[in-house]
């Protein structure tokens, strides 16, 4: 991993892009503080891994799922799957309607 300062990627980030497709990440620092990181993602579904591993909806959302086993009212394995195969059936017979 490479970490350069944000001053000196402002021109040359065309040149960083390439770099960081072949050698991994670059962290952007700015007073020697990390500010972000350059990366690219190896395909479609590990950029949207990335996207969903930083989104806050997703975070509150598993944050409010954790509290809400915590207390209690979660659902057991087989009750989630069973719901999920039901959303499926609906779904697909909704699907089969004229």
């Amino acid at each position: 991993m490479k970490t350069i300062p944000l001053v000196d990627i402002k021109e040359p980030l065309n040149t960083y892009v390439k770099e960081v497709q072949n050698q991994g990440p670059i962290v952007i620092t700015s007073n020697g503080k990390a500010i972000a990181v350059l990366i690219a993602p190896i395909d479609d579904d590990d950029l949207e891994n990335l996207l969903l591993s930083h989104s806050s909806e997703l975070q509150n959302i598993l944050n409010q799922s954790r509290q809400s086993i915590k207390m209690g009212k979660g659902l057991t394995t087989d009750t989630f799957w069973a719901r999920v195969e039901n959303s499926v059936e609906d779904s697909e017979s909704e699907n089969d309607r004229p």
